[in-house]
């Protein structure tokens, strides 16, 4: 599920490339981009989405300067969370009208695994909130959205800063994994709580004869992020396969001297970094 992270991916806000489709070029065909109205929309959603990441970046640092302690801040930004993290559900609208030309299943796989975290475990299982693993994908998923959304709104403007640039192709090698153990860890100290309130499950007989243990689904879902170390680099099954679905058109082409693998391996992780989301 790796919400599954997280954080770097194909969702759709518009902005060029990644989870939102923000323009990169793919190989050598160019994508038209949206009109001026869908990019007047984009722009506008992006950057209501940069700032409320920013406001629940600033929520954290305020709470823990009153705190004195970083236990528990979870509940400081909760309302802010849930809203903005939701409201990443009308990435998968961008694809499905076609204002951005990221794919609609991997938009959705990466947007609901986040929301699922948040929802089905995290707001369900009130046990977990004051884990410190909450907080550890909360603040991998702050920096990488402002990151992110700050990316999408000024590759719309045709105007990118190459801090900005730099920050998305590189800071998710630390924030994915940060926010994938944090997320890992949340659902695993769910999973008691889960069992022992039998909560969303469905037990027989019932009268559509049908059964359903959300205890069993949630290892299921840890199992998921199980990574492909001995043959991929540690990247997990569905981000291998994104990464081969979107980055097909770069195995083809040919770099030569010492530079040249040095793109390539950037290449690569900008690819790596539209398939997951630091989830991610």
């Amino acid at each position: 599920m790796a919400a599954a992270a997280a954080t770097a991916t194909t969702k759709g806000n518009g902005g060029g490339s990644g989870r939102a489709g923000a323009g990169d070029s793919s190989g050598s065909r160019k994508k038209k981009g949206p009109g001026p109205v869908a990019t007047a929309y984009l722009v506008i959603y992006n950057v209501v989405m940069t700032a409320g990441w920013l406001v629940i970046a600033v929520g954290l640092v305020r709470a823990y300067l009153a705190k004195g302690s970083y236990h528990s801040l979870y509940y400081s930004i909760e309302k802010p969370l849930k809203f903005f993290q939701t409201g990443a559900l009308l990435e998968i609208l961008h694809c499905a009208i076609g204002i951005v030309p990221s794919s609609v299943v991997l938009t959705s796989f990466q947007v609901m695994s986040r929301v699922f975290l948040i929802w089905a475990v995290t707001h369900s299982v009130k046990e977990v909130q004051s884990e410190d693993s909450v907080l550890l994908f909360v603040i991998a998923w702050t920096i990488t959205e402002i990151i992110r959304y700050s990316f999408y709104t000024f590759s719309l403007l045709n105007h990118l800063p190459y801090i900005i640039k730099w920050a998305r192709y590189t800071l998710f090698i630390v924030l994915y994994p940060m926010g994938v153990t944090g997320e890992l860890l949340t659902i695993y100290a769910a999973l008691p709580y889960v069992r022992q309130a039998g909560l969303y499950s469905i037990s027989l007989p019932n009268k559509y004869n049908f059964s359903f243990d959300y205890h069993a689904f949630l290892i299921l879902v840890m199992i998921s992020y199980i990574p492909l170390s001995s043959t991929h680099g540690g990247l997990c099954p569905l981000t291998v396969m994104a990464v081969k679905i979107q980055c097909l058109p770069f195995y083809h082409m040919r770099l030569s001297s010492a530079e040249g693998s040095n793109v390539s391996l950037r290449l690569l992780l900008h690819c790596c970094h539209q398939s997951l989301d630091e989830k991610e």
